[in-house]
């Protein structure tokens, strides 16, 4: 560690398993590396689940359903994708069952960094469906950094 790292450090990074959250955590472990700072890695999920704009499962399959485990493993495989092991970085994980943004500026309390990816909808769509992103630039309590997917993504 050089003398510019802070040990004790956390980065928080939003998962949801989409291509620009997958860029968000592997921009945030290329930050840790370099400062030596924790990532805990976060997805939400609420009624009905979501990952990467897309339904976990038809409607009509609710019934049992665990969106919860479903949730920690779109987690976990983005986190085995986005982590090399031969570079570790110490990462945990949480699903927590909420609103993304709102879940995200909770636990971003007393993070030194929060990053999210974006998918850059803009326009009308943003305006009617909101946008994490934009929520989390304007009310966490860290800076924030918005990744967004590369082209072609």
């Amino acid at each position: 560690m050089n003398s510019e790292q802070t040990p004790g450090r956390r980065i928080v990074v939003g998962v949801d398993g989409s291509p620009s959250s997958k860029a968000a955590l592997a921009w945030a472990v290329g930050q840790a590396r370099l400062t030596g700072d924790s990532i805990e890695a976060v997805i939400a999920w609420h009624y009905p689940a979501m990952a990467g704009g897309i339904p976990f499962m038809p409607a009509g399959d609710l019934e049992g359903s665990d969106f919860g485990g479903f949730a920690a493993t779109v987690l976990s495989d983005a986190i085995n994708e986005m982590v090399d092991p031969a570079e570790p970085v110490k990462v945990s994980s949480t699903v927590r069952e909420g609103n993304a943004a709102q879940v995200l500026l909770e636990i971003a309390e007393g993070a030194d960094l929060l990053v999210v990816g974006s998918r850059g909808h803009g326009g009308f769509t943003e305006a009617l469906l909101g946008s994490v992103s934009q929520e989390c630039v304007h009310h966490a309590p860290c800076p924030v950094v918005i990744i967004r997917a590369p082209m072609g993504r």
